[in-house]
């Protein structure tokens, strides 16, 4: 999930692991079967995204244009699955091995695009407090190689 926010941080236990003025906060949750390409392509997409106003007020510019930041939390509740019963299933996240490793690569390849990144406490119980302008959310996902 992308936020398009004027500020955010994360905490985890009163200490702050992360914070940013203008950009985005990217919520991640990584799927099972997601591998190092899937996150190339994701990074490669929300670089480029072009979700920021121009002089116009059209959203015709992206993070690296507006020279923001991203604050990346990993979030494997968003692949909650609520289609029986009342609690969501988690089957489809990956597990911490895998998903760690993901997770610290999207941070590594969004670094070396040029778009300076701020993260979360991977496993931690997290505290995310941003603004959202707009408000701007947008749900990508990345899946067999396709980006949606």
């Amino acid at each position: 999930m992308i936020q398009r926010v004027s500020r955010a941080s994360v905490t985890v236990e009163g200490e702050s692991t992360g914070s940013i003025a203008d950009g985005l906060v990217l919520l991640v949750g990584i799927e099972a079967t997601d591998t190092d390409r899937d996150v190339d392509r994701a990074v490669d997409k929300v670089a480029n995204l072009r979700i920021f106003p121009d002089d116009r007020g059209l959203m015709n510019r992206s993070i690296i244009d507006t020279g923001g930041s991203v604050l990346l939390v990993s979030q494997f509740t968003l692949l909650g699955d609520l289609s029986k019963g009342r609690r969501p299933s988690f089957a489809d996240a990956a597990t911490p091995e895998t998903a760690r490793p993901l997770i610290d690569r999207f941070a590594t390849v969004m670094r070396a695009s040029g778009i300076p990144t701020e993260t979360g406490l991977f496993g931690a119980s997290m505290a995310v407090d941003l603004v959202n302008e707009g408000p701007v959310t947008i749900i990508l996902e990345v899946s067999d190689g396709r980006v949606v």
